[in-house]
């Protein structure tokens, strides 16, 4: 018998990993008999329930096909267990379920030792949303993040969709790759305002990456954000840049306001559950969706994704 909304979300409060197939099981599962557990689960792993925000750092993991992502955190993932850390990883598949998730396969490239039970790596389908974030992902970086000291979640970067993840995430790492036209385009279509940290990857390759990292600081720079740390870094073996892209992402949340980027994030969940449910109509009964955010910042700052999403449904009525 499988556990219940509450039983799950009592398991993630007790740090017990071997709750996250089911957790992952359950909040992809969108039949309208199991919103209720999904509730449960999510109020069961809300500050309310825990004491405070949920320990795990939430970092997304984003840049465009072929950067190197997957291959950097098969990097990361030992990184991070090195320091007797705690890892989830979850892959969003790009395609859509109906078209057979095409980009699952690609996944397998992050290798990762099968019996460390301190590691657990799923794909989740983006549904629909190219490039952004299905409430199901949402849903299940928060719960895990009761429990994993670290929650990671990869998107392929396709755009403006991208703020998606900047907005579930506690940090960004954007993935660039060396000679490849990206800095231009990020700069563009505006990519440049989502990450916390740029990694520059295949740093093996000498001049190209060395003149990607410099292009990229001149960038930020420019426009007046020199502090974003821009890193090279080399997955192939022996790796390099490793431990200090590990430095940098817990130097980025180490001094931001977790509380308040994690509220913002509740809020962002809530309105995306809302719009996947009822989609523009729902949104159009709001007042649109500036009316929503609106409605959802006058709303107690301790209410759970789910109680959000039932204010919103409430409000539309």
């Amino acid at each position: 018998m499988s556990d219940t909304g509450e039983e799950l979300g009592a398991r993630l409060r007790e740090r017990d990993l071997t709750a996250a197939p089911a957790v992952l099981n359950l909040v992809e599962n969108r039949a309208p008999q199991q919103r209720g557990a999904i509730a449960a689960l999510l109020a069961g792993v809300s500050p309310a329930a825990l004491g405070a925000e949920a320990p795990g750092h939430l970092v997304g993991i984003t840049g465009p096909p072929g950067s190197g992502k997957s291959s950097l955190l098969a990097q990361l993932v030992p990184a991070w267990r090195a320091l007797q850390r705690s890892v989830a990883v979850l892959a969003v598949d790009p395609s859509s379920r109906r078209s057979g998730g095409a980009l699952l396969g690609d996944r397998a490239r992050i290798a990762v030792d099968a019996t460390d039970a301190a590691v657990f790596v799923r794909s989740m389908a983006a549904g629909g949303r190219l490039g952004g974030l299905a409430p199901a992902t949402r849903a299940a970086a928060q719960a895990l993040a009761a429990a994993f000291d670290v929650v990671v979640v990869e998107t392929v970067g396709v755009g403006q969709s991208e703020t998606d993840i900047a907005e579930a995430a506690d940090t960004v790492a954007v993935v660039v790759q060396p000679a490849a036209g990206d800095v231009l385009q990020f700069l563009k279509s505006g990519i440049m305002e989502i990450p916390d940290v740029l990694v520059v990857t295949k740093a093996d390759l000498g001049a190209p990456a060395a003149r990607s990292q410099h292009d990229l600081q001149a960038s930020l720079r420019s426009l007046g954000a020199p502090d974003i740390p821009v890193l090279a870094v080399s997955s192939l073996a022996p790796p390099s840049g490793v431990g200090e892209l590990v430095a940098a992402l817990d130097e980025h949340r180490a001094r931001i306001d977790v509380p308040a980027r994690r509220l913002a994030a509740r809020r962002a969940s809530a309105l995306a559950d809302f719009s996947a449910e009822h989609g523009d109509r729902g949104l159009r009964a709001l007042g649109g969706s500036r009316a929503a955010t609106r409605l959802l910042a006058a709303l107690d700052a301790s209410l759970d994704v789910a109680a959000l999403t039932e204010a919103l449904e409430q409000a539309a009525r």
